[in-house]
């Protein structure tokens, strides 16, 4: 059998609203419309007789040791919840920025369930593949079927495929890891505590690209303020957007460092990013679509 392929997309958070601390288990509750980008790590997997997986790319080296990484913790997950679940050797093409608010850890994880799911003919809501994406990441069950959607409590809460027009965008990363744990101490809530905030609005399947701006323009990143202390080149991204013409929305996305801005069209996308490649040659800069 040839190998299989698919891609890992970006995972951008377009909003994400804190309600607060759990008192049960301590995670934070979230509620955050997701959608995915046409750039992202590509994933291959050769069906053969032992789990292994090599690691390459532009961002290889910044990914971790590979025995620890999420596409091996998912895979050895369901191996061990479906016996005899054939396997093989995975090779992962890393593109993507790492710590970066965007999911590429997840979005890898959730890309290995998805063949492992195919190589054996199970379903994606098979009960093994929903609990190897659980027990992998808070993210990972949101990126196994990568379309637009909410996202509710730590994660395990998704609502249907909301069927969005796509957007233009320019994902910006300006090259700084940010990890989750210092944003979130940033905010400050204690266990148990409530965040105060505009409830957040309703989103509506089928919604064209006017639809979407005029939806989420009220909502918002709460993770946006803390993590410009913890990371304060995330503003100059965020201003360095907002420059641009055609330029609808900005926000971070995530805990950051990557923002993103929604723009009148394509072209509008394309230029911007050139004019912020010019002026900031090291920064991760990326024009593509999100659905």
């Amino acid at each position: 059998m040839t190998a299989l392929t698919t891609l890992a997309p970006a995972k951008i958070n377009l909003t994400l609203h804190v309600l607060g601390r759990r008192a049960g288990d301590g995670y934070h509750a979230l509620e955050s419309l997701v959608a995915f980008a046409r750039v992202g790590d590509t994933l291959s997997l050769e069906p053969g007789d032992a789990l292994s997986l090599d690691v390459s790319g532009p961002t290889a080296g910044t990914a971790g040791p590979t025995d620890d990484n999420l596409v091996l913790r998912a895979a050895r997950h369901l191996a061990a919840g479906v016996p005899g679940l054939r396997v093989g050797a995975f090779k992962l093409d890393k593109r993507l920025p790492v710590a970066a608010g965007i999911g590429g850890g997840s979005s890898d994880a959730a890309a290995a369930l998805r063949l492992l799911a195919q190589l054996n003919d199970l379903p994606l809501d098979h009960p093994a593949i929903v609990a190897s994406a659980r027990a992998a990441g808070a993210d990972v069950p949101v990126c196994l079927d990568p379309r637009a959607r909410m996202m509710r409590g730590a994660g395990e809460e998704l609502g249907p495929a909301l069927g969005l027009a796509p957007l233009p965008v320019l994902l910006i990363n300006p090259g700084v890891p940010v990890s989750t744990a210092p944003v979130f101490e940033a905010l400050g809530l204690r266990v148990g505590e409530t965040l105060s905030g505009a409830d957040h609005p309703v989103i509506a399947p089928g919604l064209d690209l006017n639809g979407v701006l005029a939806a989420i323009a009220p909502a918002r990143n709460d993770l946006e303020a803390p993590a410009l202390t913890v990371a304060p080149i995330v503003g100059d991204a965020l201003r360095d957007l907002r420059d641009q013409p055609g330029c609808r929305l900005a926000r971070m996305s995530g805990s950051g460092a990557t923002v993103f801005a929604v723009f009148t069209g394509e072209l509008a996308a394309e230029s911007a990013a050139r004019t912020i490649r010019a002026s900031r040659p090291a920064w991760w800069v990326e024009p593509t679509t999100l659905s």
